[in-house]
């Protein structure tokens, strides 16, 4: 099996989940990795992508999942560099402002490292995300299990509860083509969906569940794309959200932020009306 700095130097390949991160027990296993989705035979052909393929493209994040799923755009050159800065935001801010501000760390702690790499030249675009489970009733935001209990304990809350939101925080960077300051684009969006775990799933059956290790490396605890499936009744709201990437929201951003970097031809007094068109367009 490749080492992780082979799999994080690698392209386009698929990628197995990230080992539990809680101690292993002699009653538990490893969940297999399971094979990626097939991706489509063709590139998806837009100016946008096209632009993209013989470019840097960093996704700030190790996430196999959101690998997989940025995957399908079918852009050739996607490097992972994750930011290695601890996200330490407080837990005191709404779970939108939470999940934003981790995001938006997580893309300029990379962009700034990556901005100056002389061997590979600047990126062309640098994504990150972050995604959040929250119970709505008490407003907590629920991390990845930290051990076996709380992992039955997490799966447990989230039936009795019935309703949990799933939050992902998108955030896109480019250069601007005219090197004005701050030198960069960025924008960002945030995807909620609803999730509605069976009431009928029994403490039993959780309890199986949390022993196949499948869910103890995701916010949450449960893995939508595979096994954790039988936990959940319904969703509402992007399906690919709940995995940790909202593939048509992450389209419509780059498609926004490489446009908002091509400002070349631009003149000042352009760019404030811009700025005044975005504060009616969100007043």
């Amino acid at each position: 099996m490749a080492d992780e700095k082979a799999l994080l130097n690698s392209k386009e390949t698929d990628v197995p989940d990230a080992p539990p991160p809680y101690e292993e027990s002699p009653n538990t296993t490893t969940a297999a990795a399971r094979p990626a989705l097939p991706r489509p035979p063709f590139p998806l052909r837009i100016p946008a992508l096209d632009d993209l393929r013989n470019k840097r493209v960093i996704l700030a994040s190790q996430s196999p999942r959101r690998r997989q799923i940025l995957s399908y755009l079918g852009l050739p050159n996607i490097e992972i560099i994750p930011c290695t800065e601890p996200e330490d935001f407080p837990k005191s801010l709404s779970p939108m402002e939470y999940v934003l501000a981790t995001a938006t760390k997580k893309a300029q702690v990379v962009y700034q490292q990556e901005a100056v790499n002389e061997e590979k030249g600047e990126p062309a675009l640098i994504l990150a995300a972050d995604t959040i489970v929250v119970d709505p009733l008490r407003g907590l935001i629920l991390e990845k299990p930290r051990s076996e209990a709380q992992h039955v304990a997490m799966l447990q809350d989230l039936r009795d509860l019935g309703e949990h939101k799933v939050y992902t925080a998108i955030v896109a960077m480019a250069p601007l083509e005219s090197a004005r300051q701050p030198g960069y684009a960025m924008e960002s969006h945030v995807e909620e969906t609803s999730v509605w775990f069976d009431k009928s799933v029994t403490d039993d059956l959780i309890r199986a569940y949390v022993k196949t290790r499948e869910g103890a490396d995701k916010a949450g605890g449960y893995g939508l794309q595979g096994l954790g499936a039988i936990l959940v009744d319904k969703i509402e709201g992007s399906y690919d959200n709940v995995i940790g990437l909202p593939l048509k929201a992450t389209l419509k951003l780059i498609e926004k932020t490489l446009a908002r970097a091509d400002d070349d031809e631009r003149l000042p007094d352009d760019e404030e009306m811009s700025a005044s068109e975005e504060e009616e367009e969100h007043s």
